[in-house]
């Protein structure tokens, strides 16, 4: 396996922000040499920490399904960081797999994006500000997702207020009222907007999968591709949905979802070139 960490307050001068590289160091056999998609994980945790349940174990399960898979710990509220500081070192994170494609064995065209949670509003969040990631950081960033997966994502400010209270905290009021209009992401949806694989659970009490349905309901008005499902069962927080990791919820609960990464694979596969 090549496995590093990234400082990115180091590659691209943010506050900070580490993105763990979970790759296989020669991902082929033989003679036979191919590019693998990425994919770059963003976990959950209300804006307020990164879940440990949501990071190098998903990445791991990409990888043993043809990704290299980079697993981003951005900086949250408790570190006294506001927005746009999340959402520039996710940038910067795909902007670094693309800059450095070659070096993991990655085809700079199939960079994806998957989010959790608070996570997944950021990876929404970057689906729809991209082009606006120059403006904001002052340097242009190569960073479009080829798609994107949102699991239980946390889309508008009612679907969860602690989220957007922990994304906006540091900011003063005025700023604050200003930028979390623009921050409901299913008002943000346009036909710029990256194809998408959305999943969430009926039974999610915290994020409840209302998220998810305003989000796809915005890709069909936009004419914007994307897959949804919304399994019976399972609390928030699920990550993998493999018993092992989050026993918690109950065996049964998690077997509700269990199948969502391969069904985001297929999905992403389609924007892939390699057939494998």
């Amino acid at each position: 396996m090549q496995n590093q960490i990234i400082d990115l307050k180091e590659e691209y001068g943010l506050q900070g922000g580490k993105l763990e590289c979970v790759c296989m160091a020669r991902p082929f056999d033989g003679d036979r040499e191919w590019l693998r998609p990425a994919v770059v994980i963003a976990p959950g945790g209300a804006y307020a920490h990164c879940s440990e349940r949501e990071a190098t174990n998903v990445a791991v399960a990409f990888v043993a399904r043809g990704f290299q898979a980079f697993v981003l710990r951005y900086k949250t509220a408790t570190d006294g960081v506001s927005y746009p500081e999340e959402l520039l070192e996710l940038a910067a994170s795909l902007d670094y797999v693309r800059k450095n494609a070659a070096a993991f064995s990655v085809n700079p065209a199939e960079v994806f994006a998957v989010g959790f949670s608070a996570g997944g509003h950021l990876v929404a969040d970057l689906a729809n500000e991209y082009m606006l990631v120059e403006e904001k950081y002052g340097k242009p960033l190569d960073c479009k997702p080829t798609a994107v997966g949102l699991s239980y994502p946390v889309i508008y400010y009612q679907g969860h207020v602690g989220s957007f209270n922990n994304l906006l905290k540091h900011l003063p009021e005025e700023e604050q009222a200003r930028l979390l209009p623009t921050l409901n992401l299913d008002e943000r949806v346009s036909e710029a907007t990256p194809p998408a694989f959305i999943w969430s659970t009926f039974e999610d009490a915290l994020v409840s999968c209302e998220n998810a349905l305003r989000y796809a309901m915005a890709m069909k008005k936009a004419g914007v591709r994307f897959a949804l499902q919304i399994y019976p069962f399972g609390g928030h927080g699920l990550g993998t949905s493999d018993y092992e990791v989050s026993p918690a919820f109950g065996e049964n609960a998690v077997e509700g979802a269990r199948g969502w990464i391969d069904e985001c694979v297929k999905f992403f596969r389609i924007y892939i070139e390699e057939k494998y």
